[in-house]
């Protein structure tokens, strides 16, 4: 319980740099991070609320997307932290195997080594120090930012919780047929020299060549070629041409027909293959024939099992041409493009090219231009595994945020392809597999290995585990549950799993959340989460994503030093949707920066004008009820709106709505209007000592509502405001684990007058900026005042005449005194919504009438905004001529218009 006198003095200022780490250090100290920390307070009796961290990449600093992601999860972890709920934030790194040897790679050349050079045993060693060196920095950045995890329960995807769970999955996967090896087609990266899955190579688009080149006829009389009958092929990869099997065209081309099942003669290398017929041959790409190289071509390898054809491998790791090219061997293939093409109008069979554009495969670490390669890897087949998290998603046991992602999903995992787990590198885990000498295999989860040979018996010094490694996303596949504890019956893996919570960014859908939902599916007979939240990209201010090269990258340490972590948190939260990207610039994090400083500020006021019949020291309590006048009573009001709708917001996992609320309330009214009329009459001194008491227990309570609300959003400055805040006797000593706020009842009718009465002041402020007249200056006004508003404006009269500077201040009755009273010196000023209350009167207004009424609105901005968004897009003049950037933009403003549209309609309906 807190001890009501411990209360710390605000300083004037807020100095982010010499709160934020003494205070995560008093949270650390009172071991509040963990479910079972001494210094939590769950109620066992409510569900767990559980977010496994997507672990970084082990490979250096954070960016701003780890930051934006941090700063949402933590979002979520210290809001149910604040509902009773037994709460685990559980962090990791990530090995990030062919991110980290690439990264690692880099550094041993500029040492002179090579990982040849090394060899496995020493290059594993060097990145274990690389690791040792990076981890430190990367915790204590994640700290900065104010992640409130279990930092007890860290785990690593290469400890060794990870690696049994790694060797398990395996070899239940093995076992269920679900595991194989086969020689077949991979995405081969010559520059990081191993297989890549589809998802790590990246289709970009670029302006080619497309070479027609000559295949002559084989005249089956002489087995010669026919000099003057030959099949025209068109082909963006001449080199490739001394792998060839065949040559296809489609067997209702009548320019072809007559040709299936004659041969042709492969320039250059004088070796007859095949003309056949297959319907997938597209007439229309080219001459309409196409050369067959299904060891280097996805789509010629599923032609080429279809009809029978061998499979030519003519290059080596290095994309090098091997020894089956002939005279080409030893050649880049770059360069045995460029001699292929000489050779081939040497002898008169290259007929031309041009111009054509394509779409080339690159490798998403290196660049490099993928090869495909003929290998014998280790697969996952995603068949089964797909049709499960499909039946999760359809059924409502894992849900997609946003909505609109489902479709991507939905279309992805039923065109899924088997998942090739093998890499050939060396850091991460290796598959648990052994060979025999007779060419048998056995899988195991034993850590050393298997003790024979399960098919022959050989003993274990003759068998040979497999050198290549898995996949970093398999290991990480498993995260939600390994982490936990599986495969052993442990008490986290039965509290915690399934999990609440996964919240990653949506360019990694395919890569991480659809591994996880298929192996915890499969492996633990449960969907790994409920809620799959998808955070957008982080852009610079003109919606291009950053990059060092074009020098807008914002670091997050940077901008905590200048800003503060809960200035960065909260530009990175406001203001944004699921699945849309943000853009963040200096004016956002300004604004933010400013928020913290109001609020700041505001609480140094509130703690600075209790009366003086208040002991310093006391215990916060309700306001008396009987002496609370109508500023009091919409003060409480309001705060109980913002509660309700920032329960609505979070539930909906709309953070940047609910962002936005509290902003809006703590600033906008909170601090612009109910501190201001509340300091009328806190500095009356003639007002009963009861009446200014109830005005500010009725602003201590109303702050402490705020400081709750916005603390998983802001928890630096939110927390200090609390350690110097009068606490009630049942209140921890911290903020972080106090209760989190409920919804108090609302009197709408008196929302609707005080605010008709703020209205008031706006028109009399804005009239009198438009006459010029000095802030200073008393103005005499004539305010219409009907008789059912009588005695809330004599109540709030000493407010509005302060806030308007409108003195004297003549209430009418009515529209017609009103009128008759404005030929007086001063302005007649007839506020709408007073007007309008005239003849419907405050009590048939509810709350519930004014948040139906206030949700219309919106609503109809949104679709009035929306339909512009699109009328806009499908302007083909704009389409096509506009910058990428500012396309980008607008289909990201419409994909945002569209959710908060859906959003705004299942508020109104249900």
């Amino acid at each position: 319980m807190a001890d009501a006198t411990e209360t710390r003095e605000l300083s004037r200022a807020y100095q982010p740099e010499t709160v934020e780490q003494a205070l995560y250090e008093r949270w650390l100290a009172a071991d509040v991070f963990a479910p079972d920390g001494r210094g939590s307070r769950t109620d066992e009796s409510k569900p767990p609320f559980v977010v496994i961290q997507p672990p970084p990449n082990i490979t250096g600093s954070l960016h701003l997307g780890h930051a934006q992601r941090t700063a949402v999860e933590d979002l979520m972890i210290r809001h149910a932290r604040m509902q009773g709920r037994p709460t685990l934030f559980l962090p990791g790194l990530d090995h990030a195997s062919i991110a980290a040897q690439f990264v690692l790679d880099k550094i041993i050349a500029a040492e002179g080594e090579t990982r040849a050079s090394l060899g496995r045993e020493r290059y594993l060693e060097r990145m274990r120090r690389f690791v040792d060196e990076t981890r430190p920095v990367m915790l204590g950045q994640q700290r900065r930012v104010g992640a409130s995890a279990d930092w007890g329960r860290l785990r690593y995807t290469m400890d060794d919780g990870s690696a049994k769970a790694v060797r398990e999955a395996f070899a239940r996967l093995y076992r269920d047929g679900l595991a194989y090896r086969a020689e077949a087609l991979a995405n081969w990266c010559p520059g990081c020299h191993t297989s890549v899955s589809d998802l790590e190579v990246i289709p970009t688009p670029e302006i080619g060549r497309l070479w027609t080149i000559r295949y002559h006829l084989v005249d089956e009389t002489t087995g010669r070629p026919a000099p003057d009958r030959w099949i025209a092929i068109a082909t963006t990869r001449p080199e490739t041409l001394l792998g060839d099997v065949a040559v296809a065209v489609h067997p209702a081309d009548e320019r072809y027909r007559d040709l299936v099942g004659r041969r042709v003669l492969l320039p250059l290398q004088e070796r007859p293959i095949p003309v056949i017929a297959d319907e997938h041959v597209q007439r229309e790409f080219g001459t309409g024939a196409v050369k067959i190289t299904p060891a280097h071509d996805h789509d010629d390898e599923a032609m080429a099992r279809r009809h029978g054809l061998p499979f030519l491998d003519v290059m080596d790791d290095q994309a090098r041409i091997n020894e089956r090219g002939g005279r080409y061997s030893g050649l880049n293939r770059y360069d045995a493009r460029q001699r292929v093409l000489a050779d081939l109008e040497l002898v008169g069979d290259l007929e031309g090219s041009r111009t054509h554009e394509m779409v080339i495969g690159r490798c998403q670490r290196s660049n490099d231009v993928i090869e495909p390669r003929l290998k014998t890897q280790w697969f996952i087949r995603t068949g089964p595994l797909a049709e499960a998290a499909l039946a999760a998603t359809r059924s409502g046991r894992t849900r997609i945020v946003p909505e609109r992602f489902e479709k991507v999903w939905e279309h992805w995992l039923t065109n899924i392809r088997d998942w090739n787990v093998s890499r050939q590198l060396w850091w991460g885990h290796r598959i648990p597999a052994w060979y025999c000498p007779d060419g048998h295999v056995t899988v195991t989860a034993e850590p050393g290995g298997p003790t024979a040979c399960e098919a022959c018996g050989r003993v274990s010094a003759e068998l040979t585990q497999e050198s290549d490694i898995f996949d970093t996303w398999f290991s990480s596949g498993l995260w939600p549950f390994s982490t936990l504890g599986w495969p052993d019956d442990a008490s986290d893996y039965r509290r915690f799993y399934p999990t609440s919570v996964m919240e990653t960014a949506y360019d990694i859908i395919f890569f991480w959340v659809a591994r996880m939902m298929m192996l915890g599916i499969h492996l633990t007979g449960e969907a790994p989460f409920h809620t799959v939240y998808l955070s957008g990209l982080v852009r610079d201010p003109y919606g291009q994503k950053m990059s060092k090269t074009k020098g807008n990258v914002v670091d997050p340490l940077v901008t905590i030093e200048e800003f503060g972590a809960d200035a960065l948190r909260f530009a990175l939260i406001q203001g944004t949707t699921p699945g849309n990207d943000t853009r963040l610039g200096r004016p956002k994090l300004e604004n933010a920066r400013n928020f913290a400083n109001k609020l700041w500020n505001a609480a140094r006021f509130v703690l600075g004008a209790r009366p003086g019949s208040i002991p310093a020291g006391s215990a916060r309590r309700a306001p008396d009820g009987t002496h609370l006048g109508p500023a009091e009573r919409w003060i409480r009001s309001r705060a109980a709106a913002a509660v309700a709708d920032v329960d609505a917001a979070f539930a909906d996992c709309a953070f940047g709505e609910g962002a936005r609320v509290l902003y809006e309330a703590i600033w906008n009214e909170f601090c612009d209007w109910g501190i201001e009329v509340a300091k009328v009459r806190l500095a009356d001194e003639s007002a009963p000592p009861a009446e200014r008491e109830a005005t500010w227990w009725t602003l201590v309570e109303g702050l402490d509502t705020y400081l709750r609300l916005l603390h998983p959003v802001m928890p630096f400055v939110t927390e200090a405001i609390w350690s110097a805040m009068p606490h009630a006797t049942d209140d921890p000593g911290l903020l972080i684990v106090a209760g989190w706020p409920l919804a108090g009842a609302r009197d709408a009718s008196l929302e609707a007058e005080v605010g008709a009465f703020v209205e008031v002041i706006r028109a009399i402020r804005n009239a009198r900026a438009e006459a010029r007249i000095e802030p200073a200056a008393w103005l005499p006004v004539d305010l219409l005042v009907p008789g059912r508003f009588a005695s809330t404006f004599e109540r709030l009269r000493p407010a509005i005449e302060r806030l308007a500077r409108a003195r004297p201040l003549a209430p009418h009755p009515s529209l017609e005194a009103l009128r008759a009273a404005a030929g007086v010196d001063g302005f007649a000023v007839i506020a709408s919504e007073m007007e309008a209350m005239v003849g419907r009167g405050p009590a048939s207004a509810s709350s519930a009438d004014l948040d139906r009424a206030r949700l219309e609105r919106e609503l109809v901005t949104a679709e009035g905004l929306l339909d512009a968004a699109r009328a806009r897009l499908a302007n083909e003049a704009f389409a096509s001529k506009a910058p990428a950037a500012i396309v980008h933009g607008a289909r990201e403003r419409a994909a945002d218009l569209e959710d908060q549209v859906t959003r705004l309609r299942r508020r109104l309906h249900g």
